[in-house]
């Protein structure tokens, strides 16, 4: 069943704090707020998206230096301060043509639900709450920013046979 829901991936979507995060939310005396965001976690999207999966972040919260990482590893459907994120996702899958069953999802907390729920793949990382957990169909076995996402790029590649192909690049 895990096989079957990897192969049909046209589009993963990504919580940020506790996923391409530890979920440490860091601000300085200023107010400044920064993040850790994990390089591995970055080649591996970067990976995914040359194999031709969609990529996109949706997150509550609103940050300069998530625009910036996002810039960075070429995703341009950033979705920031959004409350509710189904009606994101919906759109998006909308603008995209997609069913939900070709959409991904990876989220780690309560409000991640109402799109972990409707999607055809709901990925969450060990520490998450138990209901987030019950919710999943796959559970990370790395923690969110210490390389859940490359792990989970990983498995949709390879379920779907552009592994191989993404990594032999850097084996000639």
């Amino acid at each position: 069943m895990l096989a079957q829901r990897l192969k049909a991936i046209r589009l993963i979507a990504l919580d940020v704090d506790g996923i391409l995060t530890d979920g440490g939310l860091y601000l300085t005396d200023s107010g400044e707020e920064f993040k850790r965001f994990n390089s591995l976690d970055g080649h591996g999207l970067k990976m995914l998206k040359a194999s031709g999966v969609e990529l996109a972040i949706i997150t509550g919260r609103m940050s300069r230096c998530v625009e910036l990482r996002a810039k960075n590893l070429g995703i341009t459907r950033l979705y920031q301060g959004v409350e509710h994120k189904w009606p994101a996702m919906q759109g998006l899958l909308e603008e995209l043509k997609l069913a939900p069953d070709a959409a991904a999802y990876m989220g780690d907390d309560v409000v991640d639900l109402p799109v972990m729920r409707r999607v055809g793949l709901a990925i969450t990382v060990p520490n998450s709450p138990q209901l987030v957990r019950d919710h999943a169909h796959y559970l990370t076995q790395r923690e969110g920013g210490h390389g859940a996402v490359r792990e989970t790029c990983e498995l949709i590649m390879a379920a779907q046979g552009t592994l191989d192909k993404q990594l032999a690049v850097y084996l000639s």
